[in-house]
């Protein structure tokens, strides 16, 4: 039979935790869902929220890289940032998509 060794002294070490997520990184996600929602059908809220939630993810960026640890979140600013970028591009599509309609619809003549 082998000899028992007891367990070290020392309590085994923890999980490494980040910090409370950063509240601009949560912003900037939501913000840019909801440019991809309503950017979609109707154009023109993509364009506006896309750069806000581009901003505020670059922001969240720069803070918690910052941060030392202290602040989490970094894929949800990354996520938002990135969802903002095409919030912008799906938003302009669309506004031209709809700007186009409205010069037909306008130009046609009358029946």
């Amino acid at each position: 039979m082998a000899p028992y060794h007891p367990p070290p002294a020392y309590p085994p070490p923890g999980i490494a935790r980040g910090g409370t997520t950063d509240g601009r990184a949560i912003a900037s996600l939501l913000t840019a869902i909801a440019g991809l929602a309503l950017g979609l059908p109707l154009g023109v809220p993509g364009l506006a929220l896309g750069p806000i939630a581009y901003f505020l993810g670059r922001s969240a960026t720069g803070r918690i890289d910052g941060s030392a640890g202290a602040l989490g979140g970094r894929s949800l600013a990354v996520s938002g940032w990135v969802l903002g970028v095409a919030a912008t591009a799906i938003g302009a599509a669309v506004s031209v998509v709809w700007l186009v309609v409205v010069l037909v619809t306008i130009s046609a003549p009358p029946v």
